[in-house]
């Protein structure tokens, strides 16, 4: 700090030139103009307003759970929409071609932070920089979805949380609805990575079970009513996972199921609302508290590097005995009795 009584001490002593010209003498514990001013920025710095992008290939509730999670966990992180806190959203509205253009404007705009829901815009993201940090979000396999190379610390400017669930116990659901079941049906986007993984591991686990997974795709959301209709008369119940097209046109596909007398069991719980008779999945808001948290760490300066690609622990059980009672089938009450949730 500056003190005026050495400044005129130094004056009747005729120092001022050289100390002015040379600023030897400054003490350890004095503060130059040029010091105050770093000091400042230093302090202007830490209390930045932070700059979060969020894009979704689309909006439906699960992706939107994940959104609110995200948001809700950085307000106890410290981090509040409004006042310290800024957030741009943006929705590709299922078309890649727009997810990225939005990864594009986002470098553009050089966030602190780009946080991406799902597979397709993790992927047009991840084109887009190699130097933002970006937290993915609802990405089934990453590694397989080309985002990182390793689970447990990528090493570059990626990580995130993935929505992976196991098998088996989807699988074994299926089986409690249908004991004799012989016939899988799959509708699916054949361009989402994470819907022709579900697929493959599904033909992997299903096959040596002498059990046969008939598969639909559909380009569009428009199309998943037809891609349905196409193998309804052919399969046992209808398998769907958290693929976003389907997921977006749900109750087209249970006009079908009804129609068809075929039961839908889903991986994304938001579906049995919507018309699945039970689901397995993992809680999508929950999710999105997870990835909030991954996303507070980078703004509080950690690398996204080298933080681990986080994994669900736990899945829940969602059911609908009204949903499977159009649907031709009565679930067993051992199945209600350990459900989270029972959808009336």
């Amino acid at each position: 700090m500056f003190n005026p009584n050495r400044f005129v001490k130094t004056l009747m002593w005729g120092g001022v030139a050289t100390a002015i010209l040379t600023g030897c003498n400054k003490p350890a514990n004095e503060t130059t103009a040029a010091d105050a001013t770093t000091d400042k920025t230093a302090v202007v710095a830490d209390t930045a307003v932070k700059n979060v992008a969020i894009t979704a290939i689309v909006e439906h509730p699960a992706l939107d759970a994940v959104r609110k999670g995200v948001i809700d966990e950085l307000k106890d992180e410290g981090f509040t929409e409004g006042q310290n806190l800024k957030i741009n959203f943006q929705s590709a509205q299922g078309n890649t071609a727009t997810a990225g253009q939005i990864a594009k404007q986002f470098v553009a705009d050089n966030p602190d932070v780009i946080v991406a829901i799902a597979t397709p815009s993790a992927q047009s993201v991840a084109a887009a920089t190699s130097s933002i940090p970006m937290v993915f979000s609802a990405v089934t396999d990453p590694v397989e979805a080309k985002l990182v190379s390793k689970l447990d610390g990528s090493g570059t400017n990626v990580t995130g949380a993935s929505d992976a669930l196991p098998y088996e116990p989807q699988i074994e659901l299926m089986r409690q609805l249908i004991p004799d079941l012989k016939n899988v049906g799959y509708v699916y986007s054949p361009g989402e990575v994470n819907s022709t993984i579900v697929l493959k591991n599904l033909k992997d686990k299903l096959t040596p079970l002498g059990i046969t997974v008939h598969e639909s795709p559909a380009q569009r959301s428009t199309d998943i009513a037809m891609a349905a209709r196409s193998i309804a008369d052919k399969v046992d119940v209808i398998y769907t996972s958290t693929d976003n097209n389907v997921v977006s046109a749900y109750e087209s596909l249970y006009q079908v199921a009804n129609e068809s007398k075929v039961p839908l069991v889903a991986s994304d719980t938001d579906s049995v609302a919507r018309g699945a008779v039970a689901a397995l999945g993992v809680n999508y808001y929950d999710l999105g508290r997870e990835t909030g948290k991954i996303v507070g760490r980078i703004l509080k300066g950690e690398k996204p590097g080298a933080i681990p690609v986080y994994i669900p622990q736990s899945v829940d059980l969602y059911v609908s005995p009204a949903h499977a009672t159009e649907q031709g089938i009565t679930l067993p009450q051992s199945l209600i009795d350990k459900a989270k949730e029972v959808v009336k």
